[in-house]
């Protein structure tokens, strides 16, 4: 996963990058949003760890990293669904689990509620619900542009220690956000901020969560300043078969910031 190829397949009319390792009952894992955000920047420490136990699937989704983007495709929660049912289809797997973090989770949620036949297990870390404030992180995705001190700036916000922040993560970030019209293809799928009074964003709302079936897991940072906590109070409390780890002193980035408890938790929950 060094520079963020692997392999290639089409779903829904989109050249897809992804990478499959492992063997065992699949489980995707599903990336975020952000400059620069990519399958393997969101995933490369865990994946082969958790590639041991499962087969593990990790996609760039439709508009993100380097999977196709499209200027005359619309990009909403029903694209990203079809997108991720094409990439089953195309793998001829018909059921398997996510793990999504943060706009992955909710593509999860997505999946869960309008495809619930392919889901068996749902993981979810620091994911968006109900609808809050837009927070410092979110804002400041939409406003990077491309440079080594703006990704820095903006990765800083993600992590409750910003110190886990190394060069390297840095510049993989920045070069994939400098790709042309990477950082304009970005603003396309995220809320502009508002110039005067607070941004609102919007998650799946408790009329769709109480509603699903799959088992569910949800991880939120304590000190999340990125997707708020109480998010991760509301997927657990209104998802019917749902439980919550909080963790204390964590940003964002759970798997980063926690990940040997991490692992430990998604193969425990996987495997029962």
């Amino acid at each position: 996963m060094q520079n963020g190829l692997g392999k290639t397949l089409v779903a829904a009319e989109h050249r897809t990058n992804y990478f499959d390792e492992g063997h065992g009952k699949p489980l995707f894992l599903l990336h975020g949003s952000g400059p620069g955000v990519s399958a393997a920047t969101n995933w490369a420490g865990v994946m082969p760890e958790l590639a041991r136990d499962m087969r593990v699937i990790a996609p760039d989704i439709a508009g993100f990293g380097y999977t196709e983007f499209k200027d005359d495709c619309r990009y909403d929660i029903k694209l990203w669904v079809r997108h991720l049912v094409g990439i089953l289809d195309a793998l001829g797997i018909e059921k398997a689990s996510f793990c999504g973090n943060s706009f992955g989770g909710a593509l999860a949620i997505g999946l869960a509620a309008f495809a619930p036949e392919r889901v068996d297990k749902l993981v979810l870390l620091g994911t968006p619900a109900g609808e809050f404030v837009q927070t410092a992180g979110l804002r400041s995705v939409w406003e990077y542009e491309p440079s080594m001190e703006n990704m820095a700036r903006t990765l800083a916000l993600f992590p409750f220690d910003a110190s886990i922040i190394t060069d390297e993560m840095v510049r993989v970030r920045y070069e994939a956000s400098a790709r042309p019209g990477a950082q304009e293809a970005l603003r396309k799928l995220i809320p502009k901020p508002n110039e005067t009074g607070p941004t609102m964003v919007k998650g799946f709302p408790e009329s769709v969560l109480e509603k699903i079936t799959a088992p569910t897991l949800v991880l939120h940072g304590r000190e999340d300043a990125v997707v708020p906590p109480p998010c991760g109070f509301l997927l657990a409390q209104t998802i019917p078969n749902a439980e919550l780890h909080l963790f204390g002193r964590c940003g964002h980035w759970v798997q980063v910031e926690r990940g040997t408890r991490f692992l430990q938790l998604v193969r425990d929950f996987c495997a029962n």
